[in-house]
Formats: structure tokens, sequence, C-alpha cells
């Protein structure tokens, strides 16, 4: 019995400890674009401008969307 406690005990700390290093990771670690990430994403939008992209709405996804399945022959 005192095994499986002791298991536990080390689980919940081993998981804590883990949650702590993200934690730490997240908030001394930051990223920054440079130049070259925001040109190419620029290029990238100005791409789907010129090739008619239109961001689907719901409506349109349930249209053409195939939830029936398919049908045995």
């Amino acid at each position: 019995m005192t095994t499986a406690i002791i298991g536990i005990v080390a689980l919940v700390a081993i998981a804590l400890l883990g949650w702590a290093i993200a934690e730490a990771k997240y908030k001394t670690i930051t990223y920054t674009r440079n130049e070259e990430e925001t040109a190419v994403e620029n290029r990238a939008a100005e791409a789907l401008k010129q090739n008619g992209y239109k961001e689907l709405g719901i409506k349109d996804v349930i249209r053409t969307i195939s939830t029936k399945g398919f049908k045995a022959v």
C-alpha cells in the first residue's frame, strides 16, 4: 500500500516539476520575427489575393463537405 502512495506522490512531483520547467521556458524565451519572415508572409498574402483566395463561411463548408458517407454499390 505504501509503495502505491509513494509512486503516486513521485508521479505528481515529476509532473509538477515538468510543468514548472515548461512555464519557466515560456516566460524567459521570446520569439521575434525578423524582416525576412515578415517579407515571406507578405508575399504569400499577396499571392493568395492574386489567385482569388476566398475564405469559406460555415454555410459554404457545410454545403461542400461530405457528411453522408459513401453509398454501397
